[in-house]
């Protein structure tokens, strides 16, 4: 199993996302995606989420929170245990990303944007404010077939 972790950074309204348009065999391709990425030998979930927020953004986060932790099950990856967090206080300046361009999106236009169907979920979980919580997808191919939140079925 793989674990990871992603953030969504919070600002006036604003939230810092990752257009994933540059890396070469890129699952993720085309997608609008938070910050983050996979842990490092002896990393615990915060560890990695300072250092990929730093390496992807050139921010230094001084305020943020776990929110809940999603598994991804897939007939086409590794299954993947995601640390999901958000932050709302940081320090420096925007590098660029070799993975991607960054953008200060507006939060009402996210839904908009093309990102994973399963992201739409948790993405609402977040807006909405809900408390602590797990998140189970799985997909056949690119496509979201169950949802389970808490240990209960999602209509997908």
């Amino acid at each position: 199993m793989i674990d990871s972790t992603l953030c969504y950074i919070e600002r006036d309204g604003l939230c810092l996302l990752l257009h994933r348009n540059r890396k070469e065999q890129d699952a993720n391709a085309g997608k609008w995606i938070g910050v983050g990425g996979k842990f490092e030998e002896r990393e615990s979930p915060e560890d990695c989420l300072l250092r990929e927020v730093r390496e992807e953004t050139g921010l230094t986060l001084t305020s943020y929170r776990l929110r809940g932790i999603v598994t991804f099950v897939s007939d086409l990856w590794e299954t993947e245990q995601m640390y999901l967090f958000t932050a709302d206080g940081f320090e420096g300046e925007l590098i660029p990303c070799r993975e991607g361009t960054l953008h200060w999106i507006p939060k009402e236009q996210i839904p908009s944007l093309p990102t994973w169907e399963g992201d739409r979920i948790f993405l609402s979980l977040l807006a909405r404010e809900q408390p602590f919580f797990l998140l189970k997808l799985i997909y056949r191919g690119d496509t979201l077939v169950s949802a389970r939140l808490d240990g209960k079925e999602l209509a997908v």
